[in-house]
């Protein structure tokens, strides 16, 4: 078993999946412990999302086996300049792929943002593999949609970060440039992975789930009306948090580790 954090860049590993060559940490603390499959957001990568938030830490030292790898197109994964391959089925499809690779039969699963879409769509499509859920900077958003972000695949591709204008444009242009992301990448899966799911969709997924958004988040749309169409959901508003901060915050840390709590995985 892997050291709890020690060398944790080093701890990286790496799977094929359709075509991806996909790099993942697996944190085990001991050989009965629970596990978590984490998703990251979009243009973020699992060091980015929750090794350096402190997720990967507080959920090892809670005892949960921490499973987290870097999305198709994004930090040490391969790359695609094909929108067709970042749908969200297809990008869940990675998550279930990555848990049989571990020889994982059920797991919690939480994702942020974009990795909330595809935990949903995995929920959805392989119930029997998620224990539980939770939904991180996504809310309404999954049903109603996330806005228009046209605009922010002009941002990542432009030449000259002077002609962006977008204000979310410019955020995410410079938080891909942050992570020394491949914006071409960024680019075609931001096209492909923003399908929504229907309210009929939405009511199908009975696991226990918990829907965390910041309070001034403009991005993920209302945790207590996504939570109202789930037959099994509760609601955690991130107080004073927007999409970018609400990632690591102590709160809503411990919140997801009480849940996890009240939901263990059946043997």
């Amino acid at each position: 078993m892997v050291s709890v954090l020690k060398g944790i860049a080093g701890a990286m590993q790496s799977f094929f999946h359709e075509g991806f060559d996909l790099a993942y940490i697996d944190m085990q603390p001991s050989r009965d412990a629970e596990p978590i499959l984490l998703i990251h957001g979009f243009a973020s990568t699992h060091m980015v999302n929750w090794v350096s938030p402190g997720w990967v830490k507080a959920l090892t030292d809670a005892g949960y086996r921490t499973v987290a790898f870097d999305n198709r197109g994004h930090g040490a994964s391969t790359k695609s300049y094909a929108p067709a391959d970042y749908t969200p089925r297809k990008m869940a499809g990675d998550g279930s792929a990555l848990l049989d690779h571990l020889g994982i039969r059920s797991a919690h699963v939480m994702g942020y943002s974009m990795g909330a879409r595809i935990a949903a769509f995995l929920a959805l499509a392989e119930p029997q593999k998620v224990a539980t859920l939770v939904l991180g900077g996504l809310g309404s958003g999954l049903v109603e949609g996330v806005g228009d972000w046209d605009p922010i695949a002009a941002a990542l591709i432009a030449e000259d970060t002077a002609s962006i204008t977008d204000r979310r444009g410019k955020a995410f242009r410079a938080f891909a440039d942050q992570t020394k992301s491949d914006r071409r990448a960024l680019a075609a899966c931001i096209s492909a992975s923003r399908s929504e799911l229907t309210e009929a969709e939405v009511a199908r997924i009975t696991q226990p789930t918990l829907v965390a958004v910041g309070t001034r988040d403009d991005i993920g749309g209302s945790p207590d009306e996504l939570a109202g169409l789930m037959p099994n959901a509760t609601s955690f508003s991130i107080a004073g948090r927007d999409h970018m901060l609400a990632v690591g915050d102590k709160t809503f840390k411990q919140r997801v580790i009480e849940f996890l709590g009240h939901h263990p995985i059946a043997p």
